[in-house]
């Protein structure tokens, strides 16, 4: 396949560049925020302005998917070679709540452009991550001459991200037919900063668990019954302090079953980031570092798994003293996993190793959230590989990777459909996703247009010699 020159695509984008960014101002004046039920029908006017724009653009197939909750926009465009590989990109069409008195600069929902970057609500996460494809695709057809994509293409736009994405697994096993792919790109993610590329290769997931702990019927004096019965406060901090061993590794029996280790390579290629912890510790807001022996700080929260207290309590929290054996007590834990852990798995040995550490006497109460499963690809998939070479094309420099140390929805996608993940978001840490005046680059949003623009080829020439 002959390659197009770069000239090409980038003289296209320039020529549209104006046309995409009122467009894309056009939809981050919806206020299409999820967690508020008054803006209910304005997530249903994202998810109709979407589906139409994407019809304008070409697409063939463009529908609204309803759920229980928001709804949802799938698009379809068939390549005109059946045995060309099927893509599906992921996205979010709702944001979060966002107003004034926040301490934005501006109306959030009143897009504006200062020193080359756009503000407004959405335009990093995920609006401007989701509408740089439109711009791309259409930049691929005019450079290479073709009437369709060079892959089966498909986009499946959600409108729950921001509220937990509560009914999407389901969404998702409703539609795995229409929505079978050879692989997935999520564009929910962003890059290591502007001057280093990155491509992620995974994300952890996430298990939850609520512990309660009873102990007397009731408070009771801690003089006439202290030291005498068990204490359920006294059991919490037992549990919380037996959770990690002397090496900052998680102590629950068959936690770890499963999990992948980190290659050498990987190992090399998360060293080769230009990291600085102290910077680090100052946007976490912390004063050290702390984790599992034999492993860097990015490896840690990125390639291995965890488990926090994320809250405990129990007995008398108000001003002075109140003598007492409290009757309850409660930790609330998280468990972060990587590839190979089963959140199933790692259910059953929490509640295991939970009840072994509950004295006589305390009675033990746990409850699990729903899971989501960990996803990773390698690194020499040759999917991974065509992002790269896209990505590296677009920017002009050396592409690395990295792994999210969160977690999302884009595990449902590989778990239900059985195909890779990949991520190609070109936000960087600076957009302030979720706080006053996020915004975009739009020097790297047209990146984004023109990483996509090259991905479809290079996917279609070198998917038919995967394994």
């Amino acid at each position: 396949m002959s390659r197009t020159p770069d000239s090409v695509v980038r003289t296209y984008i320039e020529q549209h560049r104006a046309a995409f960014l009122d467009d894309l101002a056009e939809w981050l004046r919806i206020p299409s925020v999820s967690a508020q039920p008054d803006h209910a029908p304005d997530v249903r006017r994202s998810a109709d302005w979407l589906a139409a724009k994407l019809k304008e653009t070409g697409f063939p197939t463009a529908e609204v998917w309803q759920t229980p909750g928001a709804p949802a926009v799938f698009a379809e465009w068939p390549c005109d070679d059946p045995q060309a590989p099927t893509v599906l990109v992921y996205g979010h069409h709702d944001v979060q709540p966002a107003g004034r008195e926040d301490g934005w600069d501006s109306d959030p929902f009143e897009p504006v452009v200062r020193e080359n970057r756009l503000y407004a609500r959405g335009a990093a996460d995920d609006k401007g991550q989701v509408f740089f494809h439109t711009l791309g695709v259409r930049a691929h057809l005019a450079a290479t001459g073709r009437t369709t994509p060079a892959v089966h293409l498909k986009l499946l736009i959600e409108g729950e991200e921001e509220s937990g994405s509560p009914h999407f697994r389901a969404l998702v096993e409703q539609h795995a037919e229409r929505l079978a792919a050879d692989a997935v790109i999520v564009s929910d993610t962003g890059m290591w900063s502007e001057d280093t590329p990155t491509v992620c290769t995974g994300m952890r997931g996430l298990a939850e668990c609520e512990i309660r702990l009873h102990g007397p019927d009731q408070d009771i004096h801690s003089g006439s019954f202290g030291g005498a019965v068990p204490n359920p406060a006294t059991a919490a901090a037992r549990l919380v302090a037996a959770l990690h061993d002397e090496h900052e590794r998680v102590a629950i029996p068959g936690f770890y079953d499963g999990v992948v280790e980190l290659t050498d390579r990987e190992r090399e290629l998360f060293a080769e980031l230009p990291f600085d912890e102290r910077q680090w510790l100052r946007a976490a807001r912390s004063y050290a570092t702390q984790g599992e022996a034999g492993y860097t700080t990015l490896e840690r929260v990125w390639a291995r798994p965890t488990a926090e207290v994320n809250g405990i309590g129990g007995g008398y929290q108000g001003a002075g003293s109140k003598t007492i054996v409290p009757s309850s007590a409660v930790v609330k834990l998280s468990f972060r996993l990587v590839a190979g852990q089963d959140p199933g798995h790692v259910e059953k040995a929490v509640r295991a190793w939970a009840e072994q550490q509950v004295p006589a006497g305390i009675r033990c109460e746990i409850t699990f959230s729903g899971a989501t499963r960990p996803c990773l690809t390698p690194l020499d998939h040759p999917a991974l590989q065509s992002v790269a070479r896209a990505m590296g094309r677009a920017f002009e420099k050396p592409v690395r990777f990295t792994r999210e140390g969160g977690s999302g929805p884009a595990a449902d996608l590989q778990d239900v459909l059985g195909a890779p993940v990949l991520f190609l978001g070109i936000s960087v840490p600076s957009d302030g996703w979720h706080a006053p005046n996020e915004k975009v680059e739009l020097d790297l949003l047209l990146k984004g247009v023109e990483t996509t623009a090259y991905l479809w080829g290079d996917l279609a020439e070198h998917w038919r010699h995967a394994p």
